[in-house]
């Protein structure tokens, strides 16, 4: 339960930060987990809940930081995992449809 909750900690963390990538105008709403949570109701992205079991299903770990951010026009969640392996991965999972985009290895 401490792990999942240290990740919930980093995921608002990490949201806090991207709002400026999420921003496609004033709707005079504030924060990221708006957005966040404004691309969920429009279906423009899967729930956080259901990426963490995509990308822990991709690289099995401690999730340690979500992030979604806009490119390209289409939103993709970047987690970073810290692998059992010890080093920490970053898994790119397009937002809307679930599918894992990339993996690698963080520097």
């Amino acid at each position: 339960m401490k792990r999942f909750r240290s990740a919930l900690l980093a995921l608002a963390a990490s949201l806090a930060f991207a709002a400026p990538a999420l921003a496609d105008g004033d709707r005079g709403r504030s924060g990221d987990h708006d957005e966040a949570l404004s691309a969920v109701e429009r279906r423009e992205a899967l729930p956080v809940t259901r990426i963490i079991g995509i990308a822990q299903g991709a690289v099995p770990g401690e999730i340690v930081e979500i992030e979604l951010e806009r490119a390209h026009d289409r939103l993709i969640y970047e987690v970073k995992i810290l692998a059992r392996s010890g080093r920490v991965r970053e898994v790119e999972i397009d937002a809307r449809t679930g599918a894992v985009l990339q993996v690698e290895d963080e520097d």
